[in-house]
């Protein structure tokens, strides 16, 4: 199988799926979860965020759960940090991978993190040379790199100013995000084109999409147009960012492996599994999700209803 067959979808649900929930889960239905994820065939999971508990308090079992997530051949777990704390334990809590964001504009950055976004690009290349240094994987997402709640549009111009600067930083793997949706496709195709440009071909890139105008899915196919195979996505579609105004989750992982199958691009990901997964997770949230293959079932059907369910 080429390359180009194949895309990586990175399960989102138990960090970015659950950091903005009213329902707090268990740390043993966050460990039920991740298992359901594994079983589905995901290969890369962000588990959880060391975050600061009395802000995201939906994450504040960090160092339990993954002390708790069972270890399996080839999958690797990530988390998200912060600043150099949160770093320090993810290193104690024994991740694979560290996530760092640095938010393209002052206001949300400093709204999100604390500080404005010079400011944590210079965190954010610290605690990518330590995360590197003990042998993790590393990313920079870019945050809000399409449209900003507070400021507005984020121009070409001042994503390129961001772009170049976390390129420094010497991460493995850079994303971008649509933190709030506000995405079309045109836009994914320009500044994927842009980031290429800025990072050159040694860099993976990565998209992390919201759903929040349902241009999640189209988006998704205009990021693998352009050449990115590693997308973010979240089951049921669960999420959204606490510090930004009517956030709503990342597209549902399980319309992009029924998408990406249907295309003939291959995920590793079972679409019965990930269905299942998603009902299972609303029924713990007591609260419908928005993906739309828990309602409407894979394709072909026959009387008895939809083959993949």
């Amino acid at each position: 199988m080429s390359p180009e067959s194949r895309v990586d979808v990175i399960e989102m649900a138990p960090r970015d799926g659950l950091q903005n929930e009213a329902t707090l889960l268990s740390t043993e239905d966050k460990v039920e979860l991740v298992e359901r994820a594994v079983r589905a065939g995901a290969r890369r999971i962000e588990v959880t965020s060391f975050a600061n508990p009395k802000r995201v308090p939906q994450m504040a079992d960090a160092d339990e759960l993954m002390a708790a997530v069972p270890r399996h051949e080839g999958v690797s777990y990530a988390g998200l940090v912060m600043n150099r704390r949160g770093l320090d334990r993810a290193l104690a809590a024994g991740v694979d991978e560290v996530d760092v964001v640095v938010v393209a504009t002052d206001t949300f950055c400093r709204r999100n993190q604390g500080v404005d976004t010079a400011e944590m690009v210079a965190a954010a290349t610290g605690i990518v040379a330590e995360a590197r240094a003990a042998g993790m994987f590393t990313t920079i997402t870019v945050g809000a790199a399409f449209g900003c709640p507070f400021e507005g549009e984020v121009s070409p111009a001042r994503l390129r100013d961001v772009l170049d600067r976390v390129a420094d930083a010497g991460a493995d793997e850079l994303s971008l995000a649509d933190t709030i949706g506000v995405a079309v496709p045109t836009d994914v195709a320009a500044r994927f084109a842009l980031a290429r440009e800025v990072v050159g071909d040694d860099v993976a890139l990565r998209v992390h999409l919201h759903d929040t105008r349902h241009t999640g899915v189209a988006n998704a196919v205009a990021a693998v147009q352009a050449g990115v195979t590693r997308l973010d996505a979240s089951i049921g579609g669960a999420g959204g960012c606490p510090f930004a105004p009517n956030a709503t989750g990342n597209v549902a992982t399980e319309d992009l492996v029924y998408l990406f199958d249907r295309m003939g691009l291959a995920t590793g990901l079972d679409l019965d599994e990930v269905t299942d997964a998603a009902g299972w997770l609303e029924g713990r949230l007591d609260k419908r999700l928005p993906g739309a293959l828990l309602r409407a079932g894979g394709f072909p059907t026959d009387a008895r209803g939809p083959l993949s369910r």
